[in-house]
């Protein structure tokens, strides 16, 4: 785990609200993925082959995650990404079950569950950031949208 994840590790949460809350307000697939860590099934996600610009946002609090531009195919069915667009936007922590050893990515924010970071990308830092589409809304660049203001 990188020092930048320890630190947003440690930080509380902005967003808390009671299960009923997370129900109503997400898909039941949303919620059993965000608030129970679920997975949906591999090249079924809206997101597994989108080529277009701009930035997914967690679907649970709208907090900006993964920029476009870390988008890469992987092959696994997952939308994957070689870093988040902010290193504290995410948490990441020790996952055992399943009888595996993972990473697990979580929002910031709100604590949703995203999916898992393993070590086998093409990064820099060799990172695959592998998200659950459901656990994500994509919002559009903007053309002329250069970050600037």
């Amino acid at each position: 785990m990188s020092c930048k994840a320890q630190a947003a590790a440690a930080a509380p949460r902005e967003i808390e609200k009671s299960e009923a809350e997370w129900r109503e307000e997400l898909t039941p697939q949303q919620y059993d993925i965000l608030r129970r860590a679920g997975t949906e099934p591999p090249f079924a996600g809206e997101y597994v082959f989108n080529k277009a610009d701009g930035t997914y946002r967690c679907a649970a609090c709208g907090t900006a995650l993964f920029d476009s531009h870390a988008k890469f195919e992987s092959g696994t069915g997952w939308p994957s990404f070689t870093e988040p667009a902010v290193a504290a936007a995410v948490e990441l922590r020790p996952d055992n079950s399943l009888f595996m050893r993972r990473t697990e990515v979580l929002c910031r924010t709100c604590g949703g569950h995203l999916g898992h970071v393993f070590d086998d990308g093409p990064g820099p830092e060799g990172q695959r950031y592998c998200i659950n589409s459901a656990a994500l809304n994509f919002q559009p660049e903007k053309a002329g949208d250069d970050g600037c203001e």
